[in-house]
């Protein structure tokens, strides 16, 4: 439906200039960077909504061409994650058949300094003893 009412508003702005190009026809200088010419208004309005509307298709077609590059990278990357969640969820149900119940584990990104890891077992071996 979206779409319909593009094509609808397009329809009418491409009248609407029509209309407006067909009503100047008079001759007018065109000035350009190494020169001037003159031509009919009603080129210099046409060429200008031409001009207008590649510049803008130019943009959309390079916006979507971005945005199906992201697609494809997410898509890659959400395989890759489900197949770890898989992986996961067998390994978890061959605890649960082997009657293990592990324990709970919190995991973090970030890693505790080595001194932290032998302080800890140095306090640990304290205790038992």
């Amino acid at each position: 439906m979206k779409m319909q009412w593009l094509i609808l508003l397009a329809l009418i702005f491409a009248v609407i200039i029509a209309v407006f190009a067909v009503v100047n026809v008079d001759a007018v200088p065109v000035d350009y960077i190494f020169g001037q010419a003159e031509f009919p208004l009603i080129l210099v309005i046409l060429a200008s909504a031409l001009l207008g509307f590649l510049l803008s298709g130019v943009v959309a077609i390079a916006r979507t061409y971005s945005l199906q590059r992201k697609v494809k990278a997410l898509q890659k990357e959400m395989a890759v994650k489900e197949s770890l969640i898989a992986t996961q969820q067998n390994e978890i149900a061959e605890y649960q058949q082997a009657g293990v119940i592990p324990e709970a584990q919190i995991v973090t990104s970030e890693e505790k300094p080595v001194s932290t890891r032998t302080d800890e077992y140095r306090d640990n071996q304290k205790d038992q003893l």
